[in-house]
């Protein structure tokens, strides 16, 4: 986190800071400008928006026991992790829901503990262990709550007894992986770019790239050889795979793509699998997979903060040091989708959606897919002036702090970041050009 500036008072009775000691600040998170909530894609038809708000529902659903919730989850419903600064956003910068869920399942007669990374003001996270009790890879996630011992209304969890993983223990054992949670605004475009425009993308400007010391590579489903692009590791090749599996994962709703539940001990069920509301004629997560489809992207600003000149220096300066090897400002969607408002339209991501190798400062010993422990998708920018906490563990909320996390030297586990020039450039920048890099950062 930035340092305080030393003050002088002059005689006017003026306070200015030292130059001598000057430093870029993070300006911190937009607060103007911000996406409409629930606002879809601009020029939509009218089949596409009554598409959209047909999805809505199936995003924000909360889900109870008589509808099979769990046993095992993260969450009550997709808003609680998408929710700032708007439906569909990440974290809440002040309040952590998983908190509330916490003293909810309690309230109700729950037997969980607190997981001890979850804190007031801090990210919604999921748990990823790195090894099995064999000392075996896992990287799978581990849902930080239970229903056992819940009571809601005429549904009774107290026969169902399945442990809460012990995760104070794991914490201590260092086999902890965390992950926070990415915005999901714009999605539908991202997914009608071309695997050859990614690949095109990635191949281009090479001599610039290995004299930066970056190359990056694709990852590609386990079942079949397409390109990933959703996920901190490019891992789901699909919204409605992507959209299945949170489903799954975070709140335990079995469903078409994954019938099972994520626990099937006796007295834990309170629904048949896949759990599919008779009130719908489709399945839910074809619902949020079609609110994701059609949400419009976040909007750029285009004076705040710092200023138009200032921005305008940031951008050039966000080129010149190297980031937009990565992050990649705009690509444009494939001719002849399904959906005219996704056909041929610039993608204003920042991101190549490629893997890069980030080093052992930012590896997770996570592998997904192709992805290694230490590679990551290159995290799309857009939006990022509105978002409380960066990196894949949310680990800060300070932009400066979040680029200086991309530098990290080689051990004997994984070799040096490809960030590492690239963060010695914008280290060598004066204080006024890292200042417009971040107000231009912040703009997005």
């Amino acid at each position: 986190m930035a340092k305080s500036l030393p003050i002088i008072l002059l005689a006017s009775g003026w306070l200015l800071a030292d130059p001598a000691s000057a430093q870029a600040v993070d300006p911190g998170i937009r607060t103007v400008g911000l996406p409409g909530d629930l606002e879809a894609l601009p020029g939509v038809n009218a089949t596409e928006q009554e598409l959209f708000f047909s999805g809505i529902d199936g995003f924000g659903q909360g889900w109870e026991l008589v509808d099979g919730f769990g046993p095992r989850f993260n969450a009550f419903n997709c808003t609680n992790c998408h929710i700032s600064p708007k439906i569909g956003g990440s974290s809440h910068p002040t309040s952590n829901i998983q908190e509330g869920i916490f003293q909810t399942i309690q309230n109700g007669g729950g037997r969980n503990v607190l997981p001890p990374f979850i804190r007031n003001g801090g990210p919604m996270l999921e748990a990823r262990f790195k090894r099995k009790p064999d000392g075996s890879p896992d990287g799978s996630v581990h849902q930080l709550f239970v229903i056992s011992g819940y009571v809601q209304g005429a549904n009774d969890a107290s026969s169902c007894d399945i442990p809460q993983p012990d995760f104070q223990a794991e914490v201590a054992r260092g086999n902890v992986s965390l992950r926070t949670v990415q915005p999901v605004f714009g999605l539908g475009l991202v997914e009608q770019i071309a695997e050859t425009t990614i690949l095109s993308n990635i191949a281009a400007d090479a001599s610039r790239k290995a004299a930066l010391g970056i190359s990056g590579r694709v990852n590609r489903g386990p079942n079949d050889d397409r390109i990933g692009r959703f996920g901190w590791k490019a891992q789901n090749v699909s919204l409605q795979l992507f959209s299945a599996e949170a489903l799954a994962v975070e709140q335990g709703q079995s469903n078409m793509t994954f019938p099972n539940d994520s626990d099937e001990s006796p007295g834990c069920e309170f629904a048949p699998s896949p759990n599919l509301p008779v009130t719908r004629s489709i399945d839910f997560t074809q619902s949020a997979t079609l609110f994701m489809k059609f949400l419009g992207p976040s909007r750029p600003h285009a004076t705040v903060p710092g200023g138009a000149d200032s921005i305008a220096r940031g951008r050039t300066a966000f080129a010149t040091v190297g980031c937009a090897t990565c992050h990649t400002p705009t690509m444009r969607t494939r001719t002849g989708t399904d959906f005219p408002v996704l056909s041929n339209k610039d993608v204003n991501l920042y991101s190549d959606l490629a893997l890069h190798n980030m080093g052992p400062g930012l590896a997770d010993d996570i592998a997904q897919g192709l992805a290694k422990g230490d590679e990551f998708r290159t995290a799309p920018l857009w939006g990022v002036g509105t978002r409380a906490f960066f990196l894949h563990d949310g680990r800060t909320g300070n932009l400066i702090e979040a680029i200086r996390a991309h530098r990290s030297v080689g051990n004997s586990s994984y070799g040096p970041s490809e960030a590492n020039t690239v963060v010695a450039n914008y280290d060598a920048l004066p204080v006024s050009q890292q200042q417009d890099l971040l107000n231009f950062l912040r703009s997005l």
